[in-house]
């Protein structure tokens, strides 16, 4: 079977569950992952075929994406903020949301023009996307990253070798931790935030495969995390240090209030690029 004749018969397949566009993407986004060829290379070569052991890996690929496992986990891969990450069952596939935090917060040093030495801490790094991230961007900065799941925290590591940065990571639980060890110039944290009550809106290739350890919290506290980061962060922030959260959309104002209660300063509540609540940052 040609690669062309393969390629419209998996779109019709997929149509179900995903639109024609979206099927396609797939398709693309394999074809290079597996077989190093793009859309350009078929058109000018129309002929070139799937071996029969190729086409059983498409084929297993296919039924994957039929119950819904992100593409992502099935490449073992994800491009995030111009490079390339790891990614597993043991953490959360990058949000473009998480990118424009990264950006903000890169950003916000260029514009500040700061070249004395940061330490920068990023706490419930998963995949160490965020860590990577500003170890990359801001070469002045000594980045830490802590997460409780050891899983979490080997598939980081491989993504700071594959990204040639040196972060300093941590295992252990936020929740227990009384004292951050560091004065920190920044901190940042994409913690557990989606409430039980919204799973309803969650996509089920979401709620199915990606860890609800790092998604869910529980409704009764849903700040329980913010508050207790901000707490240590009152202690272990620099003067004038910053503390940046991506937060829960419907709880903007929720974690304006909180973090005035606890006394930081300068409090900008950002929108995402879909206009929604997003982003938190303070000066303590």
């Amino acid at each position: 079977m040609t690669i062309k004749q393969y390629r419209d018969q998996f779109i019709q397949e997929l149509t179900p569950l995903y639109d024609a566009g979206e099927s396609e993407s797939f398709f693309y986004l394999i074809l290079e992952a597996k077989h190093q060829l793009k859309r350009i290379d078929i058109a000018l070569q129309p002929e070139l075929v799937f071996s029969i052991a190729e086409l059983e890996i498409w084929n297993s690929i296919l039924e994957q994406l039929k119950i819904e496992t992100p593409i992502q986990y099935i490449l073992g891969t994800t491009h995030f903020y111009g490079l390339e990450f790891e990614v597993n069952s043991a953490v959360l596939i990058p949000r473009p949301e998480t990118e424009e935090l990264v950006d903000w917060i890169i950003g916000s040093q260029k514009v500040e023009g700061r070249n004395q030495r940061l330490k920068i801490l990023d706490i419930g790094t998963g995949s160490g996307c965020i860590a990577i991230l500003l170890a990359k961007n801001l070469p002045n900065a000594e980045v830490f990253a802590l997460d409780v799941s050891e899983q979490a925290l080997a598939t980081a590591k491989r993504n700071a070798e594959l990204n040639q940065v040196q972060v300093q990571f941590i295992c252990q639980s936020i929740l227990e931790t009384e004292d951050l060890e560091h004065q920190f110039d920044i901190i940042v944290s994409n913690p557990p935030y989606v409430r039980h009550l919204e799973k309803q809106e969650i996509k089920k290739n979401v709620l199915d495969n990606e860890p609800h350890l790092a998604l869910f919290v529980a409704d009764n506290d849903a700040l329980l995390f913010y508050r207790k980061i901000a707490q240590l962060a009152q202690k272990n922030l620099s003067p004038q240090g910053q503390l940046y959260f991506e937060i829960n959309q419907y709880l903007g104002q929720e974690m304006v209030d909180l973090l005035h209660e606890m006394n930081f300063q300068n409090t900008a509540l950002r929108k995402d690029i879909y206009g929604n609540d997003r982003m938190t940052r303070s000066t303590r």
